[in-house]
């Protein structure tokens, strides 16, 4: 099957007007909830342990790794692996953050009943409020997205911009409530260009050898020695 460009172009389109909406559906779902579940992660004096399983999973690494280097210390668990001996990661005063679109995978439901014997606050980034893991969490964030920006609605794209949006917000709102300044963002990201626009001094580039001194009666020896 062949198409021309400006059939490419509207599906293109297509797909941005999807995830657009979805994210305003969103925003308009937003409650005291999120409020709460900032608080939790606020008052943690542990990490946050984010964990999910598929494409949710992926979503969990981008959270966590926005979250460290905005000074919130944050760990990522996948939930398959979690149930084989990486439960080990939490401790004792860690805030767990789940996310899954349908909230009833299997690897989910098996691991949900471990994380609450621990006690651990449970935050649910769920797409289903009707779900398993929406009636085990203690803060709901609303991830549903009425349509995929996949035609079969199938392959996970508009709820997993969602789910990370709502990462971003919980990972910006913690930045702003504690003061988070660039000079604390450059500490965490000393590396590539943002880290050397950040980061590097004008110490860090100069040479700090002595410059080369000759005398004007010095033999060419001397001279050549000096420069090298």
């Amino acid at each position: 099957m062949s198409l021309d460009l400006q059939s490419i172009h509207s599906i293109a389109l297509e797909v941005f007007e999807n995830e657009v909406q979805s994210l305003k559906d969103c925003q308009s779902s937003l409650d005291s909830q999120f409020s709460l579940a900032v608080e939790c992660i606020l008052n943690c004096k542990g990490r946050v342990i984010i964990t999910g399983i598929g494409k949710s999973a992926i979503i969990a690494q981008k959270i966590v790794a926005t979250m460290n280097s905005t000074g919130t210390p944050s760990i990522f668990m996948h939930a398959a692996d979690a149930i084989h001996g990486d439960l080990g990661i939490i401790q004792n005063e860690d805030v767990i953050i789940v996310i899954s679109n349908s909230g009833n995978t299997p690897e989910i439901k098996v691991l949900i009943p471990f994380l609450k014997q621990g006690g651990h606050p449970l935050i649910a980034i769920v797409g289903d409020l009707n779900s398993y893991l929406a009636a085990q969490a203690d803060f709901i964030l609303n991830s549903n997205v009425k349509q995929e920006a996949c035609p079969n609605n199938l392959a996970p794209t508009s709820s997993t911009t969602v789910q990370l949006v709502i990462g971003d917000a919980i990972a910006v709102s913690l930045l702003k409530i504690k003061g988070f300044k660039k000079e604390d963002f450059a500490k965490f990201h000393p590396g590539g260009a943002l880290g050397k626009r950040l980061f590097l001094k004008v110490d860090d580039l100069m040479v700090n050898h002595q410059k080369p001194f000759v005398f004007e009666n010095d033999d060419l020896d001397k001279i050549i020695l000096e420069m090298t």
